[in-house]
């Protein structure tokens, strides 16, 4: 079984927290996480002996999100925030599809254990890599992704984040850039 809910709400002061809840086939869990958005989230672990009875507890998560008001965030409610690193080269060397890998991998975790999206898709091409992200919250998904470019010495100086509503993938913004003023093609 696969598959995970990712429930949203805002508390009184306008915080953003988020639950999420997903079944771990490996480890036989049943894995609830939750947090402040932006924040390295809290995990409780449940052993599951039946695998018949995730259904079950899956039904019972989204009923209990629903019942304390967190509710999903549609993806045309989101950002693209799109993570481009400068390559050396045009498409790429396998040394660059190296980064790729480890780039994913570590925005992947960055962005999952903080309430902060998810990594949707990458690409290799005109002399970049982009990495594009799903994100509910584009500030705090920026200063995550610059935070985990540095700690995974991903080569910060190269590194350009822009964002863009869901709805209007064409209307990236520059949020941060090793160059005053640059502007942002993918």
């Amino acid at each position: 079984m696969s598959g995970i809910i990712r429930t949203y709400k805002r508390d009184d002061e306008g915080v953003l927290h988020f639950r999420e809840a997903w079944y771990d086939d490996e480890d036989q869990q049943f894995v609830v996480n939750h947090g402040v958005v932006g924040h390295q989230s809290k995990t409780d672990e449940t052993g599951v002996e039946d695998e018949s009875s995730v259904e079950g507890l899956m039904a019972a998560f989204a009923a209990q999100c629903e019942e304390d008001g967190y509710a999903e965030i549609p993806e045309s409610e989101q950002f693209w925030v799109v993570a481009q690193i400068a390559l050396k080269t045009k498409d790429g060397t396998e040394r660059d599809r190296h980064l790729e890998r480890k780039a994913k991998a570590a925005l992947t975790g960055e962005l999952a254990w903080r309430g902060l999206g998810i990594v949707d898709r990458s690409e290799i091409g005109n002399g970049h890599l982009n990495i594009f992200c799903l994100c509910p919250d584009v500030n705090k998904a920026v200063n995550a992704i610059k935070i985990c470019v540095r700690g995974e010495d991903l080569d910060f100086t190269k590194l350009t984040i822009a964002a863009a509503p869901h709805s209007e993938p064409d209307a990236f913004r520059v949020k941060h850039s090793p160059k005053q003023g640059a502007g942002f093609t993918l």
